[in-house]
């Protein structure tokens, strides 16, 4: 692991690995490693970068999700939300 703070974000189906960095997004940190994801807004107000987490915990901070849905950690909106564990692992 990278002494730099920040988590690791593990791509299920492409089986890819990117870091992403202390305050930085999921969504624009794939985006700079090549791999393209659906999204809209960009501030986790419309739902469009919805992804399944696979593992890890993931930390919400996004204006959809209900408090239940935010409970359960099988969802994330890539756009603004991070990683609570060091590794994250989504259906991409």
């Amino acid at each position: 692991m990278s002494d730099e703070a920040g988590f690791t974000v593990k791509l299920a189906r492409s089986n890819k690995s990117v870091f992403v960095k202390e305050g930085g997004s999921i969504l624009f940190s794939l985006m700079e490693a090549g791999v393209m994801a659906p999204f809209s807004c960009g501030h986790g107000i419309c739902g469009t970068c919805e992804t399944a987490v696979l593992s890890g915990e993931p930390d919400h901070r996004d204006f959809v999700l209900t408090d239940s849905e935010r409970e359960s950690g099988e969802v994330i909106m890539i756009c603004c939300s991070g990683s609570k564990t060091p590794e994250i692992e989504l259906d991409l």
